[in-house]
């Protein structure tokens, strides 16, 4: 396997994914695209880029986003109880629907490269939770969405409890390790999230930091990718990349090649739109 190419919220911008794609030299019998999440919603043509990164198999992965659960919960919803989204309900008339969301509802909420030393989720990481432990999180989390999805659907909603923990009653420890990977911005170093604030990470709430400045020692050796923060934008450091260069918003759609054969991983990016 030649490269791991992590590609930032796609926010239904299928347009600016398959150009990406193309920029990339993609080659999927040796390459691998890597999702952080919220692949619907926005952009116009969420089913185009299901469909698309459905019909690449095994060369492709993401985990899910806020954006994903949100087009799930409306998925496993009764129609009148549904706020219509034009978009999802572009997704539901589809005749590849049923195929569409069991593919997207079976994705996991992380993914790791333990050779690349790479992770990736799409909001952040629990400060209290190492490698191990946040991979159990996320995969008690897909158990619930594989066993459970309309019960978990109707208790996913809303920011409390604030932080996330172990012996807490079910739907509201699942809500808390949600909020924890699909919507976090800003926490504090005992695991409590701010899901109000969306800003400029230099000005955090009173008592919060970035996520990524509170993060176990375990996660030392790795980068951590993530999306999610439009408002941070392209962020590239040693430990964390942000790839939520606002695809949704007019911005770019961001991508961070792992080649075993260059020694610095690199960012490729184009326009939401042409001209």
């Amino acid at each position: 396997m030649r490269r791991q190419i992590l590609i930032g919220d796609v926010h239904g911008c299928a347009d600016a994914l398959k150009r990406l794609v193309d920029e990339l030299a993609f080659d999927p019998s040796q390459d691998r695209l890597r999702f952080v999440g919220d692949l619907v919603n926005r952009g116009g043509q969420s089913l185009e880029v299901l469909r698309y990164i459905h019909g690449l198999g095994e060369a492709a992965e993401s985990v899910l986003g806020n954006h994903d659960l949100h087009f799930l919960a409306y998925a496993h919803r009764k129609p009148s109880r549904r706020k219509k989204n034009p978009e999802f309900d572009a997704i539901l008339k589809a005749p590849d629907a049923e195929v569409l969301i069991d593919w997207l509802i079976k994705r996991p909420l992380f993914w790791k490269n333990k050779n690349h030393r790479l992770a990736v989720v799409h909001a952040g990481i629990d400060p209290r939770w190492d490698v191990q432990a946040t991979e159990a999180r996320a995969m008690e989390l897909s158990h619930a969405l594989q066993t459970e999805p309309v019960l978990f659907f109707e208790h996913m909603y809303g920011n409390r409890p604030r932080r996330w923990r172990p012996h807490q009653p079910h739907f509201k420890r699942l809500r808390a390790i949600t909020n924890v990977f699909t919507r976090m911005r800003f926490c504090d170093a005992h695991g409590r999230l701010d899901l109000t604030a969306k800003g400029d990470p230099k000005q955090p709430p009173k008592g919060f930091k970035p996520w990524w400045m509170h993060r176990h020692r375990d996660w030392k050796a790795w980068t951590v990718v993530f999306g999610h923060w439009s408002v941070l934008g392209l962020m590239v450091k040693k430990s964390v990349v942000c790839l939520d260069s606002g695809c949704a918003w007019g911005g770019q759609l961001s991508a961070l090649i792992s080649d075993p054969k260059q020694p610095e991983r690199t960012i490729v990016s184009v326009p939401a739109r042409l001209g």
